[in-house]
């Protein structure tokens, strides 16, 4: 089976012998420790139920896959890598949407579906189907209460595009509500502000560059951070975003490094 990983949540990979992680498979708690941090260890196989672990000595190295959650880290054994790849994120169908290690699948380009792992949600799985430690440094509460975690309204006229990016964001220990359009953000900002707004142009009802207009006129929204995501890239529309004052724009697909690189500089956040 095929999975990817966000690279957002992927700290380093690193790779060890079969005898080695058949040492580290024995051991009551397993761990791998990596430039000073340590990090429980789980076979991803066996956590997704596709068998257990079977490590032939003779073969090379297998590559370990350090991944982290914010202050949360792990050690997911694999078999093989494939590598990095730019991929396009597709929803999930109703029959594989209630899977909550799931979030989301695409296409490779020789044809092959691979499913995207919910890295936080995978942690979860570890630690109660194979006694992985909860120690504080790796599986602690944030050191933030959820009130004080950053809020980030999504308005997309696109279900897939809002649900994608609520995940991704999620998975960044971002709270994320949602609009549809222009109309439905006014009604939603009334009752609750964010702390960004991630903002597409072409919306039913009231676009985003309307909407974005109407939010730097209003005395207590007008200082709202706004990143503009749109498949619109030419300079016509970029210039007329920056003139109402959107402080992003970016282009769709959007890349999930760079979004979140704008996201924390925005908000302040390392």
């Amino acid at each position: 089976e095929n999975f990817a990983l966000p690279i957002s949540n992927v700290a380093g990979v690193v790779r060890v012998s079969g005898e080695n992680l058949r040492r580290l498979e024995s051991e009551q708690a397993p761990s791998f420790e990596s430039a000073g941090s340590r990090y429980p260890c789980a076979h991803l196989g066996t956590m997704l139920e596709f068998g257990e672990s079977n490590y032939d000595e003779s073969r090379q190295p297998y590559p370990v896959v350090l991944v982290q959650a914010g202050e949360h880290r792990m050690a997911f054994l694999v078999e093989s890598l494939t590598g990095r790849h730019e991929i396009v994120v597709k929803a999930l169908g109703p029959q594989l949407s209630g899977i909550q290690w799931l979030s989301g699948a695409t296409v490779l380009g020789d044809g092959r579906v691979a499913m995207i792992l919910d890295v936080p949600a995978l942690m979860r799985r570890a630690a109660s189907l194979h006694g992985v430690p909860r120690d504080p440094s790796t599986f602690g509460e944030a050191a933030a209460s959820a009130a004080d975690a950053a809020t980030v309204m999504v308005v997309d006229d696109s279900i897939t595009v809002r649900q994608v990016t609520q995940r991704l964001l999620n998975r960044n220990g971002i709270e994320v509500f949602t609009a549809k359009d222009g109309v439905e953000a006014l009604a939603l900002l009334k009752e609750r502000r964010p702390d960004l707004m991630l903002l597409d142009i072409e919306m039913p009802r009231m676009d985003g560059f309307e909407l974005a207009a109407t939010i730097r006129k209003d005395q207590e929204l007008k200082d709202l951070p706004i990143i503009m995501i749109t498949s619109r890239t030419g300079k016509k529309h970029s210039d007329h975003a920056a003139q109402i004052g959107v402080n992003r724009y970016l282009g769709k697909p959007y890349h999930e490094g760079e979004l979140l690189e704008n996201i924390n500089s925005l908000l302040g956040r390392t």
